[in-house]
């Protein structure tokens, strides 16, 4: 199937998720998840109505985004940030960074925003699946996170991030999204100043309509739009 087919399909599946789940299709982002694809590749995405592009490591942002820029509308970060690589992802100008779940990496990142007059919304990453191998914040220990780096008032929260637990077993998957949905709400409830919760950024290709019923509004999809990786 063509990429352009591809993209079809992956829309009209949202569509239907979301009226399974009484919401309106038009409030969730597509986003694009562009790791290990070609710059012709993702051009092609982007000339079928793909928006948003992700991508997972600074490094291969660097080559790609300078020759992307003006054809997509938002690029967001969306791999796991390392505090040596803030300069260069900054230079790259993300829309949203995805996945911030340590209180000296936010700090060094609002330090060189500072430094350049710069303001940065934020995702916090939250492991909802307590697997060792995830980055992300515990659940009990993600207000208490916030509260800290609400702080630095060069970054803002815009709300949660997770990656499901990787498995064929819906009700694990659906658990940690609904997890995060609870937190989610817990921390509108609770108005901390400088937060503004906005973004439940969950489920992939194996897991976005589940996502989706449980109230996901930024979906991360790469292998349905763009075939198995080829590393």
């Amino acid at each position: 199937m063509s990429l352009n087919e591809n993209i079809e399909i992956i829309r009209e599946r949202i569509h239907n998720a979301a009226i399974k789940a009484n919401r309106n299709s038009k409030d969730i982002k597509l986003l694009a998840v562009t790791k290990t694809r070609s710059i012709e590749t993702i051009e092609e995405a982007l000339s079928n109505n793909i928006e948003f592009i992700g991508e997972n490591k600074v490094q291969e942002a660097e080559d790609k985004i300078p020759h992307l820029k003006e054809k997509f509308k938002e690029f967001h970060f969306i791999g796991h940030l390392q505090s040596n690589k803030i300069n260069k992802l900054m230079k790259l100008r993300p829309d949203l960074i995805h996945s911030i779940d340590k209180y000296s990496t936010a700090e060094k990142l609002n330090n060189y925003l500072k430094q350049h007059s710069m303001i940065q919304d934020i995702l916090i990453e939250v492991n909802t699946s307590a697997e060792d191998s995830k980055f992300g914040i515990t659940p009990d220990k993600t207000l208490s996170f916030i509260k800290s780096i609400n702080k630095l008032e060069n970054i803002r929260i815009k709300g949660l991030m997770t990656v499901g637990i990787f498995t064929s077993n819906e009700k694990l998957i659906r658990d940690c999204f609904i997890k995060l949905r609870e937190l989610f709400n817990k921390i509108v409830a609770t108005e901390i100043p400088n937060v503004e919760m906005k973004f439940l950024s969950m489920g992939m290709t194996n897991d976005f309509e589940i996502a989706i019923e449980e109230g996901a509004n930024i979906i991360r999809i790469g292998t349905a739009i763009f075939g198995a990786r080829n590393y």
